[in-house]
């Protein structure tokens, strides 16, 4: 047993899913970050405000991760060429990227967070590790929530 009375060997799979997941969420906030950097057009002053609130958000996240990861007994990832290596989430240069494009993107991003998010929350449940559980939920509502907005934003919203 770790020292929060969870199975070493049950949660392992979960730490190793949250490293992943961490890795993903560095480069969807590098992402975030660039866009809010570079975004031109029409939609700046909408666009520009969402960014900073989502690589905001993102950051919080990313903080919450590494700290959970700490918590059941392990380091979390901390360099961009782990992140780089196991991240679904690529990189993309953003400063001649379409507003429309970047929303898009941020969408494909919640999507692979997401779908991560189900996987550990499977893992974490298997391991009885409801505190993973908990937080990775909330995680995930927020951005179910958001990327119904982005597709609202964009006029794909179903």
């Amino acid at each position: 047993m770790n020292e929060i009375s969870l199975s070493k060997k049950q949660v392992k799979p979960v730490i190793d899913l949250l490293n992943d997941y961490l890795a993903n969420y560095h480069i969807h906030y590098q992402k975030l970050r660039g866009m809010h950097w570079n975004i031109k057009g029409e939609n700046f002053f909408t666009l520009h405000l969402k960014f900073e609130e989502l690589y905001t958000n993102a950051q919080t996240t990313i903080d919450a991760i590494a700290e959970r990861i700490l918590t059941l007994g392990k380091s979390p990832f901390s360099t961009y060429a782990e992140y780089i290596k196991v991240s679904r989430i690529h990189e993309v240069d953003t400063v001649e990227m379409a507003d429309s494009k970047m929303v898009k993107e941020i969408i494909g991003d919640m999507a692979v967070l997401i779908e991560m998010e189900r996987e550990i929350m499977d893992a974490a449940s298997k391991a009885g590790d409801e505190g993973t559980n908990d937080m990775v939920n909330a995680f995930m509502q927020f951005k179910e929530k958001t990327s119904w907005m982005l597709r609202a934003f964009i006029g794909k919203a179903k």
